[in-house]
């Protein structure tokens, strides 16, 4: 195994090896493109400084395109050869290149490189949970716009409550993942911070160029002081999962309705044919496994936050420790936006029985309605609310229809505010 900081007088014992070195090089196999990324920055900004002479920088950039088209093609392995992605690259460029390869490291720590390269990545990954979001918002509004007079029961605790709307149930989804995807977007400026030159956590006697480096890396600014640098890891990462959970609890709310609404009890709900499945042993069972699995996608999420929140008890300064940061990171954001990424199709192509959702209004559902109409005539609410209640029989005569139609209150049936919502929705688009 590749142990870059082996001084050549170690003795290693190898069970303590695979305990200390973990699933690193397996997890870095994720992280390795921006640790290229971010040692390519690194190696011009050695550059600028005469640290690297013009000739090693060209021949190191190199190196690190070689390796990257090493990795894409699987003429190079991120294994157990190497102690981590880290390694890996040194390695790599020392191999190739002999003595020129041994300088990349100059200048900066393993504790730096990971930060980078985890911020790079944490970037991406807010980048696609906010896309996501849009899209989701994007085809729940478009599906909102076209059934907002469509009738559906509405609910609380479970039971019959009111007349509601098809329109305003997308609504509801369009408007959660606009601010899911505002949440993702103000996430990502407060992590957009370049950690990389603050090294082990105390800087280095170099003039290094942080600033050039900030900007070649796409960083809004830097991550000033070393300390905080190494204090900061896992904590950009809670925010990261916060941001990502936010979005997978609408998608389990959602999941929870379509679960109930696709019951033969309910019968509201057709889903598409691609996200059910069927039984290994009941030829007329069709099973809604998708939504279900959506239920499940925060699960990830929550144990990696607990993960690290466990964790992160920790005087300031570098630890080992938080090395166990990374798994669950990687695999609550993984799972995460695989989720996410279903929601799009699955709003736009169920499909709803309204027959079946307008026969379930039933009178008793009218009687806010009847007790808010009191109150226009001047009796006190309570007053109406008790004379309602002893006339639930009477009010069949209702319509869904003119129940919506007299919903008026602003974010109501009769106005969805949707022009509101696809204003908001457009403005972070741009």
């Amino acid at each position: 195994m590749s142990l870059i900081w082996d001084k050549g007088e170690s003795s290693v014992n190898a069970a303590i090896q695979r305990f200390t070195a973990g699933d690193d090089v397996i997890l870095d196999r994720q992280l390795i493109a921006y640790d290229i990324e971010a040692t390519g920055a690194h190696v011009r900004g050695l550059g600028r400084i005469d640290v690297l002479t013009a000739d090693e920088v060209a021949r190191l950039l190199e190196g690190l395109d070689a390796l990257k088209t090493a990795l894409k093609t699987g003429d190079f392995v991120l294994d157990d050869r190497f102690e981590d992605g880290h390694s890996a690259i040194e390695a790599f460029l020392t191999d190739r290149l002999g003595e020129v390869g041994k300088k990349v490291h100059t200048g900066r720590s393993r504790n730096d490189q990971i930060l980078v390269a985890q911020r790079l990545y944490l970037k991406d990954r807010l980048d696609q949970v906010r896309a996501a979001s849009l899209a989701t918002a994007e085809a729940a509004l478009t599906r909102a716009e076209t059934t907002a007079d469509v009738p559906m029961p509405g609910y609380t605790h479970l039971q019959r409550a009111v007349p509601s709307s098809l329109g305003m149930w997308f609504a509801a989804w369009a408007e959660a993942f606009t601010d899911n995807a505002a949440l993702a977007t103000s996430t990502l400026a407060w992590i957009d911070a370049n950690p990389l030159g603050t090294a082990a956590g105390y800087g280095v006697n170099l003039p290094l160029d942080r600033d050039g480096v900030t900007q070649d890396l796409g960083f809004a600014r830097q991550q000033i002081n070393p300390i905080y640098a190494q204090n900061s890891r896992g904590k950009f990462e809670l925010q990261t999962l916060t941001a990502l959970l936010q979005a997978l609890l609408d998608a389990r709310r959602l999941a929870w309705d379509l679960s109930l609404f696709t019951t033969t009890e309910f019968s509201f709900v057709e889903l598409p044919p691609g996200y059910t499945t069927g039984s290994s042993i009941m030829p007329n069972k069709r099973n809604p496994d998708v939504v279900e699995l959506l239920r499940a996608a925060t699960s990830p999420a929550v144990g990696a936050i607990n993960e690290l929140m466990s964790l992160l008890s920790l005087t300031s300064g570098y630890h080992r420790d938080l090395q166990n940061t990374k798994e669950p990171v990687l695999r609550a954001l993984s799972r995460g936006l695989q989720a996410l990424a279903l929601l799009p199709t699955l709003l736009s192509e169920i499909r709803f029985d309204e027959a079946c959702m307008k026969a379930a209004i039933d009178g008793p559902m009218h009687a806010t309605d009847r007790a808010v109409e009191l109150t226009g005539a001047g009796v006190p609410f309570r007053d109406a609310y008790r004379q309602v209640a002893q006339e639930l029989e009477d009010l069949g005569h209702r319509t869904a229809e003119e129940s919506l139609a007299a919903r008026v209150s602003p974010g109501g049936c009769a106005d969805l505010g949707l022009d509101e919502l696809r204003r908001r929705l457009d403005d972070l688009q741009c």
